[in-house]
C-alpha cells in the first residue's frame, strides 16, 4: 500500500483530519447516487486537476464499490470533455498499475 499522502498533516492536526474523514464518510455514502458513482465523479475531478495518485486511489475504491472498467473509461471521457487532454495524461499515469 502506498504511503498516505496526508500522513504529515494527520500528525500535525489529527482532530481536523478526523473531521475530514467523517465528511468523506458522509459524502461517499450510498444515497440518491450510489457510492461507486460518487467515487467515479471524484476520480474525474482528480484527473481534471492533474492528480494521478488521486485518480488511482479513487478508481480502486470505485471498482471495489462495484464500478466497471467501462464506467471508469466513461467518467474519464467526461473529464476530458470538460478539462482537456491533460486529464487523460493524469488518468493514464494513475491507472497504469490497476487497469494496465
Amino acid at each position: 500500500m502506498p504511503e498516505d499522502p496526508l500522513a504529515t498533516v494527520k500528525k500535525l492536526d489529527p482532530q481536523f483530519m478526523k473531521h475530514i474523514a467523517d465528511t468523506d464518510a458522509l459524502v461517499y455514502a450510498d444515497g440518491a447516487l450510489p457510492r461507486c458513482i460518487k467515487l467515479l465523479m471524484a476520480m474525474a475531478f482528480d484527473a481534471a486537476h492533474g492528480a494521478p495518485g488521486g485518480v488511482r486511489a479513487l478508481a480502486e475504491q470505485a471498482l471495489k464499490a462495484g464500478a466497471t472498467k467501462e464506467q471508469v473509461a466513461e467518467a474519464l471521457r467526461v473529464a476530458f470533455h470538460l478539462s482537456g487532454v491533460g486529464s487523460l495524461y493524469a488518468a493514464s499515469f494513475g491507472l497504469k498499475d490497476i487497469l494496465g
